[in-house]
């Protein structure tokens, strides 16, 4: 083998999936579903990344948003995309599902000549092949002669240069046109034209993983040990029979006339929810143990939690635990053998599945409301103004952004009361977005969309990250404080329904007692309430403060997105002496400023003394130079 480049390569279906959010009821009465990636070969590649190894994939997708979409996530989630091929005759594939009971889960698959199913020979590069420890191939990339020359040649490419071959029998009935369309559910039908074309392949596997049904097909009987008798008398690879809650057996040698006389590894009992993806879960889990040469029983303990963790959750691909919340299962688990799924790793699945990104923001925070609406009331003009303004404060964004290379890295917060209009030109693309929820100068906090503002987040992009701003002081009133305190964890609760992130800033009145521990208690609060905001927005602590602040979120949440300064209106001058507290602060990501950049043209704007073109040039320049304010800021 040669020099490695990823450890593992895995090779055929990427998908999205549907998945019906009305739980207990059949796909014809679904009103609504959510999307996901999708696809085993794709759910593999995330769930092996997810558990720290280096993953590519080789796979097509259209040529069209859902082909985008699965290639963003898999990208996302750490994946090596760059042998995802883009078909332009064919579509992404698709699979809708619902979740009727725990044992039955109605599934259709829309997979007619489908991207993922044109994979051609060209697609394969040996020197990509050779650069891999593992190449992991499904049993579906070979149900057809044209689908089935490419992955041999992927797997000829492997054994030429020493790369490990693993095969996922992965049988799906109606994926080998033995099933009816309305059948996607059904797991094991006999037939031995699939049966002799699967033997064909066997002999080229150094690991074959499969669970009883998938076995059975592949060694052509009904019973488990005959059928992997006839699977090892075709081949000498080691094999792991999948058994659900009973955990697996692992067979590298003859196979005994007990599966029970071979290597058992215990499962793992859970409360089901969707057994949907448990297997492409088992496979992520077991790999990480098979590449890194762990014993079989670490392998085949991974493989079962990973499993067991993914048919408690609603989803496959980001149902998959990270390695962070696997160790931290299993850790519990020997210490507790009847743990189950609870809050602490469904904290931690939240925390370590988010979407890092090193990059800063720089955003321009113009969700002002009522102090848009004082300034048009000074200057003698009709509100309807202010929604002109925001589209100039956007333009002018722009236009700085063209004028320099900001690297992906503008941002802007907006709201949809004034700015809906400026939202929706930013969003998709590579600009940064949040939108604030409070109801202006309310304490304690109100939301401007009324008390369920979780029916108001349903609507929203994902991509928007929520933000609250709370006037809040651990000394405020008992009842005001409670109250703002459990609105904030509505708030919070509501964000991980509808999967957005939360930006909480947190302004503590001038006129209460505060040192360099107040915001950093404030923070503790919020974090014991069992708040865990992937981004803090907060006045730009001293360089004693920072110490308090970085204090707080080693200790809750090290996954924290970062902190944005604010600007509170102030001047330049001491915006720039807080960033320059800044410097050096990891925790920091950028900063959200916004009176102080456009507040002077935006009045000199309303007042009709500078034109539209002249607000927009001078507001772009005081961006541009608060940008290099922060750029060069002094190291303390």
């Amino acid at each position: 083998m040669r020099g490695a480049n990823v450890d593992v390569i895995c090779l055929g279906r990427a998908a999205v999936d549907l998945y019906g959010e009305q739980l207990g009821v059949d796909l014809p009465s679904m009103r609504t579903f959510r999307k996901y990636l999708g696809g085993s070969s794709a759910n593999m590649a995330v769930g092996m990344a997810k558990q720290g190894l280096r993953v590519g994939i080789i796979t097509r997708v259209g040529d069209e948003a859902m082909g985008k979409f699965v290639r963003a996530e898999l990208a996302a989630n750490g994946v090596d995309v760059s042998h995802v091929s883009i078909d332009k005759k064919r579509l992404t594939a698709l699979a809708i599902l619902a979740i009727k009971d725990e044992e039955t889960f109605p599934l259709l698959f829309y997979r007619e000549n489908c991207a993922d199913m044109a994979i051609q020979p060209s697609d394969i590069d040996e020197d990509y092949i050779a650069g891999a420890k593992f190449l992991t191939i499904t049993g579906t990339h070979f149900s057809n002669e044209q689908i089935s020359r490419a992955s041999i040649t992927a797997v000829d490419y492997a054994g030429a240069n020493g790369t490990g071959t693993v095969l996922d029998i992965d049988y799906r009935p109606v994926l080998w046109g033995v099933a009816g369309h309305a059948d996607g559910e059904s797991r094991f039908v006999a037939a031995d034209s699939v049966t002799k074309h699967i033997q064909r392949i066997l002999p080229l596997f150094d690991l074959i993983i499969g669970t009883e049904e998938e076995v059975r097909i592949a060694g052509g009987s009904t019973d488990t040990v005959t059928a992997l008798q006839a699977i090892r008398q075709l081949s000498d690879a080691t094999i792991v029979l999948k058994r659900g809650p009973l955990g697996c057996a692992v067979f590298d040698a003859a196979i005994p006339g007990d599966i029970n006389d071979g290597f058992l590894a215990e499962g793992v009992e859970v409360d089901v929810h969707n057994v949907v993806g448990a297997g492409d879960a088992f496979m992520s889990g077991f790999m990480r143990g098979w590449v890194q040469d762990k014993s079989i029983e670490a392998a085949c303990k991974y493989g079962n939690a990973c499993g067991a963790l993914v048919v408690t959750r609603h989803e496959c691909a980001s149902a998959i635990p990270t390695k962070l919340e696997l160790d931290d299962f299993l850790e519990r688990r020997r210490s507790n053998p009847g743990l189950r799924p609870d809050s602490q790793l469904d904290l931690l699945h939240r925390l370590t599945t988010r979407k890092q990104d090193s990059r800063e923001v720089y955003a321009l925070a113009f969700d002002h409301r009522v102090q848009l609406e004082v300034m048009a009331k000074e200057q003698g003009v009709n509100t309807s103004q202010i929604v002109k303004l925001k589209e100039i404060i956007g333009q002018a964004l722009r236009l700085a952004r063209d004028r320099n290379d900001m690297d992906g890295r503008i941002g802007l917060i907006a709201d949809s009361r004034y700015g809906a209009r400026v939202l929706a030109k930013f969003t998709d693309t590579d600009c940064w977005i949040a939108r604030p929820v409070e109801l202006p100068t309310t304490k304690p906090l109100q939301f401007e969309a009324g008390d369920n503002v979780g029916l108001d987040l349903v609507c929203w992009p994902s991509e928007h990250v929520v933000k609250v701003l709370v006037n809040y002081h651990p000394d405020d009133a008992t009842p005001v404080r409670e109250t703002t305190e459990r609105r904030v964890l509505e708030l919070y609760e509501a964000c991980i329904k509808t999967e957005h992130e939360l930006l909480l800033e947190v302004i503590v009145p001038e006129d209460s007692s505060q040192d360099d521990t107040t915001v950093a208690d404030v923070m503790s609060r919020f974090y014991d309430l069992g708040i865990y905001p992937a981004w803090w927005k907060l006045p730009p602590p001293t360089v004693a403060g920072w110490a308090q602040v970085n204090r707080v979120i080693d200790t809750y949440d090290p996954h924290c997105r970062g902190v944005l300064l604010l600007g509170l209106d102030a001047p330049e001058a001491v915006v720039a002496t807080g960033f320059e507290a800044a410097a050096g602060q990891d925790k920091c990501k950028g900063f959200a400023v916004g009176r102080t950049i456009f507040s002077a043209p935006a009045r000199r704007w309303m007042s009709g003394a500078i034109s539209d073109e002249e607000a927009t040039e001078a507001i772009a320049e005081n961006y541009i130079r608060m940008v290099k304010l922060w750029q060069g800021r002094i190291a303390s």
